[in-house]
């Protein structure tokens, strides 16, 4: 069987990764906006008597090499051993995919083109010229709709029946006899040699750098030119692009584009397209609250039936008694109490947000808080960063990789923990209806959905403030251009989103939960069971926190379960409760009318509620996103700023409605 290595290499928004899964049959997602995937995926596919293997390439707009993503992408391109490269382009927005096209073409002698989204481009009135174009590029075009499976055999045709051509020699005028000066210095034949000089000309570190590590040049050549490079290239790829989609390209008038523009004129309006945003938000809150409240009590009354079983069988197997009661009261109630907790509130909420990032929602989002993070001194796509914190914080931080300024990923970095992630959920709607909304059934979950709402404002507001401060004290710079583009909106497959975000997002984060739930179960146990002097260690605990709880308007049981609330954010509450009714064991949350006795009986008010609210959402990342933070910043400092930044902003908060509080009474 023929075997043929496959390199697809595209823009954001082609649909690459779509045609990477239907071939593959994997289930790799490329989110609705730029640079969400910053590594390489590889799959097999066979047709026919042909074995292809696909390399799923990062998007990217441009080989310049000044991003993550593009470095990625040109590395592999010019480095690693493959066949064929197919540029997969967009029909509706041809001319950035050529000039994709023609870098591709500069440092691989066989390129096939895949003109993709041929459906999309037939409702707006677009037709192509594809023998032209195929004429003008000198290398095979085929026409694609992979969502639709259409054009993808003739692919993979196209692919096998390729030749090499040669590499493009783009006429770079000005730049022509400069590049021929460093080219007589170029040691090796293995790579295109006016590719090389053209980097070196472009006085690219990274690549001069690794040139002289493979030994293609000895030193840095000098050349004569003192112009601007990366004008020049941008200048020659933007005229060459231009001449070669002349007459390839017709437009008819089409209703549907109209459409776009007005929707894309409200959602990114200055005026509306914040309250709509948070409008949405609220009606995902409003969703998730009330699909979740059944399954949830249903996992833990199916749960607490084996609790019995569970004991039985390990009492049938000789264990002593207090290894029965450390399994089953400290380690297995932990972890239903996280699986129940978690896992409805993220199968509702998770789906909901990957349908709005595939509709295209979320980068004209990104577009409406771009001003804002640039006032920061911050990047735009941390809006995207923060969406994903809603999820999971842990999410939230890996996202930041689409962030291609150090300095600005970590400002993103170090404040996702201003989002409330989806652990928090279950504990903010218990407190909020208990003392806000009151326990009426017909209006809770919409005023609850409000309040909730409101949180997620606060903590955008405090995730622009502390990005400003951050940015004019320990991570000074000016914010980086990056360019957003607003794709076209696609109605999504419903079962490939639901596939998707329970298997990549819901189950992923929910397997992490579970392994430091585990070790939380073992601790909690044991501070509740062992004594000293005829007392629990966990008194001795609450008795010591007490003053600095009573500072912060709280008391020492809620900080003793706020700390103990580090391995998951899902148990402070059945802790807090443990400790209030002396229990050796979590306690059931679900009967919201018992709870607020047991509240406002251990002394809670409405300063109590505000003030736990607020050290809830503001006090330090869970360990899975802390974790997720030493790897992702590869810094203890920053690590232990992650810690110290929010947990600093809770406290103020507190101290500032104990304030307030003692002025009004």
């Amino acid at each position: 069987m023929k075997k043929i290595k496959v390199a697809l290499v595209g823009t954001p928004n082609v649909g690459k990764s779509t045609i990477y899964n239907t071939l593959t049959r994997n289930h790799e997602h490329t989110g609705n906006w730029s640079g969400k995937t910053v590594g390489i995926t590889k799959g097999d596919c066979e047709y026919l008597d042909t074995c292809y293997t696909f390399y799923d390439l990062p998007g990217t707009y441009s080989l310049i090499s000044k991003s993550k993503e593009e470095m990625v992408a040109t590395d592999f391109i010019v480095f690693e051993d493959f066949d064929v490269a197919v540029v997969v382009c967009d029909a509706t927005s041809l001319n950035k995919g050529i000039s994709l096209v023609l870098q591709t073409k500069e440092i691989c002698k066989n390129v096939v083109v895949c003109i993709n989204l041929m459906d999309e481009a037939k409702k707006k009135g677009i037709s192509i010229n594809q023998h032209l174009l195929e004429e003008r590029l000198g290398c095979p075009v085929v026409f694609t709709s992979a969502r639709d499976k259409e054009g993808l055999k003739e692919l993979l045709e196209a692919i096998k029946l390729s030749e090499p051509s040669g590499y493009l020699a783009i006429d770079y005028g000005v730049l022509n006899e400069p590049l021929k000066e460093i080219e007589q210095k170029i040691t090796t034949t293995k790579y295109h040699a006016r590719w090389v000089a053209l980097k070196i000309l472009e006085n690219n570190p990274y690549y001069i750098s690794k040139f002289q590590e493979l030994g293609i040049i000895q030193e840095r050549p000098k050349c004569s030119f003192s112009g601007d490079v990366h004008l020049e290239i941008a200048l020659k790829l933007s005229f060459e692009t231009q001449m070669i989609l002349k007459g390839v390209i017709r437009r008819s008038k089409n209703s549907c584009e109209e459409k776009r523009r007005k929707i894309d004129q409200i959602l990114t309006s200055k005026i509306w397209g914040i309250p709509i945003m948070l409008g949405m938000l609220f009606l995902v809150f409003y969703l998730t609250i009330v699909g979740a409240n059944y399954p949830s009590s249903w996992l833990f009354s199916f749960f607490s039936l084996l609790e019995e079983p569970f004991s039985n069988f390990l009492a049938f197997l000789h264990l002593p008694p207090f290894l029965i009661d450390l399994l089953v009261n400290g380690v297995y109630k932990t972890l239903y109490w996280v699986v129940s907790v978690m896992m409805p509130p993220m199968l509702i909420f998770f789906p909901l947000f990957t349908f709005l990032e595939d509709l295209g929602v979320l980068p004209r989002i990104a577009f409406n808080m771009d001003r804002i993070f640039s006032k920061c001194q911050a990047c735009g796509k941390q809006a995207l960063t923060m969406c994903m914190g809603i999820g999971c914080n842990a999410v939230g931080v890996t996202g930041a990789r689409i962030i291609d300024s150090r300095r600005e990923r970590l400002i993103a970095i170090l404040t996702n923990i201003f989002m409330p992630c989806n652990g928090k959920f279950p504990s903010l709607i218990a407190i909020i209806t208990i003392f806000f909304v009151g326990l009426n059934k017909v209006y809770g979950s919409v005023f609850c959905a409000l309040i909730l709402t409101g949180f997620i404002f606060l903590g955008i507001i405090l995730t622009f403030l502390i990005s400003f401060i951050l940015s004019k004290t320990i991570l000074k710079g000016e914010p980086s251009s990056f360019t957003l583009e607003l794709p076209p909106y696609r109605m999504p497959k419903i079962l490939d989103t639901i596939i998707y975000s329970v298997k990549n997002r819901a189950i992923f984060v929910l397997g992490r939960a579970v392994k430091v739930a585990i070790p939380a179960g073992v601790l909690i146990w044991v501070i509740a069971n062992v004594m000293i002097k005829g007392l629990p260690i966990l008194t001795y605990l609450t008795n010591f926190l007490e003053p600095i709880g009573r500072f912060l308007g709280l008391d020492g049981v809620i900080i003793l379960a706020l700390l103990l609330g580090f391995p998951a954010n899902e148990i402070v509450f059945p802790i807090m409760l443990m400790c209030y009714l002396n229990t050796n064991t979590l306690t059931d949350m679900d009967n919201l009318v018992f709870l607020k006795d047991i509240l406002m009986q251990n002394g809670w008010t409405i300063q109590t509620a505000i003030c736990f609210l607020l050290l809830f959402l503001y006090r330090f990342p869970c360990s899975t996103t802390l974790l997720t933070i030493h790897k992702e910043t590869g810094s203890k400092f920053y690590t232990f700023l992650s810690v110290v930044i929010p947990l600093c902003v809770g406290i103020i908060l507190c101290l500032l409605v104990r304030l307030l509080f003692s002025f009004t009474l």
